[in-house]
């Protein structure tokens, strides 16, 4: 199988990055990493386009077909490469895993679009100071959210790997890591894990984004 993914160092196609290692070490199938610029319009090119009409990563590449979405890229290599464990062979243990990455995905990720791109929400800069705001407060109780799911669930490498991202973030909007202990400790334990660690060596991205005021 020919596998080749569309990634941006510090997004959320870490994910399906970590997920690729750990694939890759349990049953020798190996991949292409192609980085996008996203600083450089890469992901606005016709042809990036034409493989994903919403401009985002990640996209995976599967013997030349296109697939998007975090979860169904995830739901994909699971099924494909069970011997890796992404996710848990049990249904219902599969199905939480699966719940906890797409809450992850559409109601913590999403958030926090309105950190990064306030300008799509409101049209004045006072507009966008208060969106930017009220995202950056909401997503911390997400964050604390996070905390409380580790107990529901052992979280797996894309879980682990999602976290990672999610808690990154939380930095460039004033989150300081260390203000969610259980968190941070158990993120920094998962980037020793040989996929997050493979991973993160390749995209040359660090935890810890947070500036004091």
């Amino acid at each position: 199988m020919n596998l080749i993914l569309y990634f941006a160092p510090g997004a959320c196609s870490f994910v399906p990055h970590a997920g690729l290692e750990a694939i890759k070490a349990a049953s020798g199938q190996d991949f292409t990493p192609q980085l996008v610029k996203l600083h450089k319009g890469e992901h606005k090119t016709p042809e990036y386009l034409q493989m994903n009409p919403d401009g985002q990563v990640p996209v995976l590449k599967v013997d030349g077909r296109p697939l998007t979405q975090i979860v169904a890229v995830c739901d994909f290599l699971d099924r494909n490469f069970p011997a890796a464990g992404l996710l848990p062979e049990d249904a219902w243990a599969r199905s939480k895993a699966l719940s906890q990455l797409a809450w992850m995905n559409s109601t913590a990720h999403t958030t926090f679009t309105r950190v990064f791109f306030p300008e799509r929400f409101a049209e004045t800069d006072g507009g966008r100071t208060e969106v930017k705001r009220k995202a950056a407060e909401t997503f911390r109780g997400y964050l604390q959210r996070l905390e409380q799911l580790l107990k529901e669930l052992p979280f797996g490498v894309l879980q682990d790997a999602y976290a990672f991202t999610l808690l990154r973030w939380g930095g460039y909007a004033g989150i300081d890591p260390a203000s969610l202990p259980a968190l941070k400790a158990h993120v920094e334990a998962a980037m020793k894990t040989p996929a997050l660690a493979a991973a993160l060596e390749r995209e040359r991205t660090r935890l810890d984004t947070y500036k004091a005021a």
